[in-house]
């Protein structure tokens, strides 16, 4: 890959210095990309901050809120060998943890509108004089408020080595921008009330500006300025901005009679000094949107064209679907009610044709067997009638609606070959999941009255957020408590950390139960449970032998034996015991006694008869 980049860049140098294509030129048209545009290539100095200034333009086909970042893709920092740098592909700026992960918001920007955007970073000092490129990421908001991936462009910028020593910015790397209604709704007005409103404007540049001026430019159409021009100028004028301040430019217009209801762009510039000491006046041209609500525009073509007399209109009258709520990676019935709107007209030959949204060039819908095509013979004046699709939702795209469009194609009495498009937004919904990490139980045995400390983290294993999650313990032989861990994104970890009191002995195997409950997007609860293993005693301090210890100079206690314990423990009952059976023995060894003197004596006699 290096090698290719060193042999384009040669190619380059050749046709520089054979004078076909002026260097400069050529990098100027090289600032002019699809998404991205800027007036001149931006210049910097090593070792100083430099601000990266262009227009963003929402090439989307659909309104969006945007943000900027610059992009690691392809960036290989401290892999870069000496062509590198000389050749332009070394990343030019000091990279830390925040320079990749940090998206800067632009504001939403209406489809085909754009918008000054502006980045900045410190120019690194090993680089040497040339041309670099810069890489930029466009990202769009989605439906969770996040920030995805929309376009990745290049800007090139012209790197100078500095000569002097100090960090501070010079007067040469400092580019000044400004930013119109950052965070502001479009303002709106309605003829024939007057329209009061006020643009936020921030310098977004980096250094203070003085005696600036800020002027609207009227024009005299009235499809190119709403507003009566009642005013010699509309300029609104600052001594000075300090960096990153915003100032509110405030107006009033009356709308104009003939002035059609939609969106209308107001042109204006920004005059300012870079100093305080009376230095000539730079120039920066913006434009901010205002709305109208008055009289409808005139269809310049009317309702026809060369090839049209009259049509029907076909469209969507509503549509359900089966089952009602469309979990990703699942079947499920459409059934759309198309109508002839018209009510005079009739339409035959219809042919319907299914196209699903596309997410990463793969459609959100496809159909579970057979054609995604519908043919009808014709559709009357003011008739209704179903079509119906199996369905399959591609798993793995996120939670929102996506769009369905049926291209319909059709024949009326003097119209051929007349189509449209009928789009209809199907909710897809995903599946909260989580997982819970390893508990750990410290300690895992515990005595009545004392605490177990007890962590682990909850994941969410899902594409959708978890909210209000908390965890609650149960058991006979705890405390029942609760803790509250918060919102957790898809893909992030919630941790839980909370201490658990014994209040009695465990009679069971020592089973804890963790119900673990969390909301959706609307509020409705769900619960998971979990088991985690605790026993807890009785507390036996108080059972326990005293150590009596040296009082007031006595020597220690010797200790008990077992069985000197057990006579002091029990010696009410051991005396009366032991002295009734000190007299069964001494009952028993009197007659033992006597039996063998009777057997003793009448031995004898037998002895002397013989």
């Amino acid at each position: 890959m290096k090698e290719w980049r060193r042999w384009l860049a040669l190619s380059f140098a050749v046709i520089w210095m054979v004078g076909t294509m002026p260097i400069t030129g050529w990098m100027e048209a090289q600032a002019y990309n699809d998404w991205i545009t800027t007036t001149k290539v931006p210049t910097g100095k090593t070792g100083k901050q430099m601000t990266i200034s262009f227009r963003l333009k929402n090439k989307s086909g659909e309104d969006g809120e945007f943000a900027v970042r610059f992009c690691d893709d392809g960036v290989d920092i401290g892999d870069e060998d000496e062509d590198d740098l000389k050749f332009g592909y070394a990343f030019p700026f000091e990279v830390t943890d925040a320079t990749f992960d940090n998206w800067k918001s632009v504001g939403k920007i209406r489809a085909g509108d754009d918008k000054s955007v502006s980045l900045s970073g410190r120019v690194r000092r090993d680089l040497q004089d040339g041309y670099y490129t810069v890489p930029i990421e466009i990202g769009i908001k989605d439906d969770d408020g996040q920030w995805g991936r929309c376009v990745y462009e290049d800007i090139r910028v012209w790197i100078t080595h500095s000569t002097s020593t100090s960090d501070d910015d010079d007067d040469t790397s400092k580019t000044y921008d400004f930013v119109l209604g950052e965070g502001q709704s479009t303002p709106d007005g309605s003829y024939p009330n007057v329209m009061n409103f006020a643009i936020r404007m921030r310098n977004n540049s980096s250094a203070t500006v003085y005696r600036v001026k800020a002027s609207i430019v009227p024009a005299a159409e009235t499809e190119k300025f709403p507003f009566e021009i009642n005013d010699v100028n509309y300029d609104r004028m600052f001594e000075k901005i300090e960096k990153d301040e915003t100032v509110d430019l405030g107006y009033s217009f009356a709308i104009r009679e003939d002035a059609y209801s939609g969106y209308y762009p107001i042109s204006m510039k920004i005059y300012y000094s870079d100093s305080s000491n009376g230095d000539a006046l730079e120039t920066f041209e913006t434009s901010f949107y205002v709305r109208i609500h008055n009289k409808d525009k005139e269809d310049e073509y009317g309702e026809f064209n060369e090839h049209d007399r009259t049509r029907a209109r076909i469209i969507v009258d509503g549509f359900t679907t089966i089952p009602e709520t469309i979990i990703a990676g699942d079947e499920f019935e459409l059934i759309l009610k198309i109508k002839n709107a018209s009510s005079d007209i009739g339409a035959t030959n219809l042919l319907f044709s299914m196209e699903s949204e596309k997410v990463s060039d793969s459609a959100v819908f496809t159909t579970e067997s057979g054609s995604s095509s519908v043919a009808l013979n014709s559709l009357p004046p003011g008739g209704v009638t179903e079509l119906k699709y199996k369905l399959l939702s591609r798993p793995g795209v996120d939670q929102r609606s996506y769009g369905l469009t049926i291209k319909a194609k059709y024949d009326s009495p003097e119209y051929k070959n007349a189509e449209e498009s009928l789009v209809v937004d199907i909710p897809v919904k995903q599946i909260a999941r989580l997982s819970t990490g390893t508990f750990e139980v410290m300690p895992d045995s515990i005595t009545v009255g004392s605490e177990s400390n007890i962590m682990f983290g909850i994941n969410n294993t899902g594409k959708v957020m978890l909210y209000n999650v908390t965890a609650a313990f149960e058991a006979d032989s705890i405390q029942t408590m609760d803790t509250y861990v918060g919102n957790i994104k898809p893909g992030e970890t919630g941790n839980v950390d909370c201490m658990v009191t014994g209040v009695a002995q465990t009679e069971d195997d020592g089973k804890i139960k963790v119900i673990i409950s969390y909301e959706d997007e609307n509020g409705t609860v769900f619960t998971e449970e979990k088991e985690l293993t605790l026993f807890v005693t009785e507390d036996m301090s108080s059972m326990e032998d005293i150590d009596v210890g040296t009082f007031d100079g006595e020597e220690p206690m010797e200790e008990k034996s077992p069985v000197a314990a057990f006579l002091e423990k029990h010696q009410k009952k051991v005396v009366p015991v032991s002295l009734a059976a000190a007299v069964i023995l001494a009952v028993g060894f009197v007659n033992v006694v006597k039996r063998r003197k009777a057997k003793a004596a009448l031995e004898s006699d037998e002895d002397e008869e013989e």
